[in-house]
């Protein structure tokens, strides 16, 4: 998709039909190995009625549809029972650091102080601190469905005049054309169903309104995508764009973000991966309309089955925490201006 871009193709059409009008790419290179500070705006014009359909998917397909050990509320729910006790100290600095969040938050346009901001699955806090630099704490509101994590956000003296919620993500307790903006950081891994989170982003924000969406992307390293599909949601970034198109968002962007130290390598799937953005383009609910929700989490669960899932899922996770260490030392090793 790159080189089509620098040759000039004009007329770009995202796989599975995804229209690019009016989308930007910040970033580059979509095969995961390296990528410059550049930025690349798409836009869609027939020529002589040829479409070009680049290739632009991070690896082979797997269903999003198919939700991974750690991609159900409730298993969600234990395992950041226990994370959240070492989640700012342990996972933070390998995975979301200050400058990641500042710099996923730019395109957010956090523009007024009076802007009144949802961040849903805030958990600790820790991106919620980025958005009280540019917002007064009292018109922000945190949404997460762990009391655990707004335990540790509670404690945050930046954010002591913050709303917090325990609450839904693919259901929010905020009316219609509520919030000027609506963020989530982190969080979108555990939805059993993204496409009902997205759209519920789009129910909540004015007119005009704005979301961002930061999250994951997914590897092409073989070994890094099992983990990835054992653990939990991973999205491609044409996926990302997907939900929002299919929302009702316009103007679309997506700003690849990762730390410093893996020096654009992208091979492993991030954590922290993209910053997408949308606008609502009109008041109201989403044209979307979906059916029930996946997971009903009233419903009795066996015991043991989901146990297992939750400790092989945590297991999964154990490599994610490695990965960042691993980048680390080779960052330190290599010298700079070489591909590590």
């Amino acid at each position: 998709m790159t080189s089509s871009i620098l040759n000039g193709t004009e007329n770009l059409t995202l796989v599975r039909g995804i229209s690019p009008k009016g989308l930007a790419f910040v970033g580059s290179d979509f095969h995961g190995k390296k990528f410059p500070k550049m930025g690349m705006v798409l836009s869609s014009r027939n020529i002589r009625g040829k479409t070009i359909a680049p290739k632009c998917s991070l690896s082979a397909s797997r269903p999003s549809s198919q939700p991974r050990f750690i991609q159900h509320k409730k298993e969600a729910f234990w395992f950041y029972r226990f994370l959240s006790i070492v989640y700012d100290h342990v996972i933070n600095p390998g995975h979301w650091t200050e400058d990641m969040r500042d710099e996923a938050l730019e395109p957010a346009d956090l523009s007024d102080r009076r802007m009144i901001v949802v961040d849903v699955g805030g958990g600790t806090g820790f991106t919620t601190l980025g958005i009280v630099k540019h917002v007064d704490a009292k018109n922000v509101t945190i949404l997460d469905q762990s009391p655990h994590q707004l335990a540790k956000a509670k404690e945050k003296e930046p954010l002591k005049e913050c709303k917090f919620i325990e609450g839904d993500a693919e259901d929010l307790p905020f009316p219609t054309d509520y919030a000027d903006r609506y963020v989530s950081a982190g969080s979108i891994e555990y939805w059993p169903d993204p496409q009902r989170g997205i759209k519920e982003a789009y129910r909540v924000l004015k007119l005009g309104g704005k979301a961002c969406v930061i999250g994951p992307v997914y590897p092409t390293d073989w070994l890094s995508r099992f983990f990835a599909d054992v653990w939990m949601l991973f999205p491609k970034e044409e996926e990302y764009i997907e939900w929002f198109q299919k929302a009702g968002f316009k103007d679309i962007q997506l700003k690849r973000i990762g730390p410093k130290w893996y020096r654009g390598v992208r091979r492993h799937g991030l954590i922290m991966g993209c910053s997408v953005t949308g606008v609502k383009p009109a008041s109201g609910d989403s044209p979307l309309k979906l059916g029930p929700k996946e997971e009903d989490v009233s419903k009795p669960v066996n015991p043991f089955v989901f146990l297992l899932r939750l400790v092989l899922g945590a297991m999964a996770a154990t490599y994610f925490v490695l990965v960042p260490i691993y980048m680390w030392l080779k960052d330190q090793i290599v010298p700079k201006g070489r591909p590590i």
